[in-house]
């Protein structure tokens, strides 16, 4: 690792991996005095089956016992299933991406939903989670806070974990994020080495200043996480971003070819950032039907969503909280 990268990690990882490992009561006392507005957002598609424990608990905890979350909202992005019915009914305010700045229509993907949470909240202190987190995660929000409440230096926040690989009943402690480790971590180390000291480059759970998450761009897919992470590196520098070690994460494990897709994604939005991207990029998958091998092409070259700060209908919402 380069000497600036290690020291990085020496100095902005810390550890949160319980409720007893955080000092609630010093969170609450940094967000009342620094008059903070925190937003918890998660982007769910077809997740009825995770997202009610999931809200109910932090809605139980952040909201309703300890005062450290002001809003909980749920971006269903085109669900097919009940996921906005059980989230709302668990706690969450859900908004549709469709809803959200309507005159710019709507895209598929995560990063499309994660770019309208910013216009569907109001926080200064935005806090993002998959919707699809299993077992007692309740940790994760106050261990994300921690840094951006505690050192006004620190603007984004990623949070970073074992990720246990768990197929047909079986259990692999350490074999998770495989995307990460074959595709992200090598082209971060090659491009941009100064970022070798992040743990999980490409995880769902992270927080950040508003004020900075409105100054980048979103990439509409799956690349929308490495894709920040580059971008608030050239705009706040590598002492304004942290890291924070949740312990162990578990979600719903995606097949093979799922990878695949979301790797294509990563790679299209790394190589943008490079100045390597060409547009119109596919991706090629094969699948065997028994008697030959038959292609199945995927769109992955980057979509993406430009700076929210420059988005004429999300400052006139902002001036309407404001005033």
């Amino acid at each position: 690792m380069r000497p600036d990268a290690r020291a990085w990690f020496e100095l902005r990882t810390t550890s949160a991996p319980s409720l007893d490992a955080l000092d609630l009561d010093t969170l609450l006392r940094a967000k009342r005095r620094g008059q903070h507005r925190v937003s918890v957002a998660l982007p769910a598609r077809d997740e009825e089956a995770t997202v009610g424990r999931l809200v109910g608990d932090l809605h139980e905890h952040w909201v309703r016992r300890t005062p450290l979350v002001d809003e909980l909202v749920v971006v269903d992005s085109d669900s097919t299933d009940a996921t906005a019915a059980v989230a709302r009914a668990a706690g969450a305010d859900v908004v549709v991406t469709a809803d959200v700045l309507p005159r710019h229509g709507s895209r598929p993907g995560k990063g499309e939903a994660l770019w309208k949470s910013l216009a569907a909240t109001t926080g200064d202190l935005v806090v993002f989670l998959d919707a699809d987190l299993l077992g007692d995660v309740r940790h994760f929000v106050p261990g994300l806070l921690a840094p951006l409440l505690t050192d006004p230096q620190v603007d984004y926040v990623k949070g970073c974990y074992t990720r246990p690989l768990e197929v047909d009943g079986s259990s692999v402690p350490a074999g998770g994020g495989r995307v990460t480790e074959l595709t992200a971590r090598p082209l971060l180390n090659a491009l941009w080495p100064e970022l070798a000291g992040f743990v999980q480059p490409l995880g769902g759970e992270y927080a950040g200043r508003r004020s900075a998450l409105e100054r980048v761009p979103f990439a509409s897919g799956y690349g929308v996480e490495v894709g920040l992470l580059v971008d608030l590196l050239h705009l706040v520098g590598l002492a304004g971003l942290a890291q924070v070690d949740l312990g162990v994460r578990r979600h719903t494990s995606q097949d093979q070819e799922a990878l695949g897709r979301m790797a294509g994604q990563v790679v299209s939005t790394v190589l943008a950032r490079a100045g390597r991207g060409r547009a119109g990029g596919l991706l090629t998958q094969f699948r065997h039907d028994g008697a030959g091998f038959v292609p199945h092409s995927t769109a992955v070259a980057v979509d993406e969503r430009p700076p929210m700060a420059t988005v004429a209908e999300y400052r006139a919402l902002l001036s309407d909280v404001v005033s």
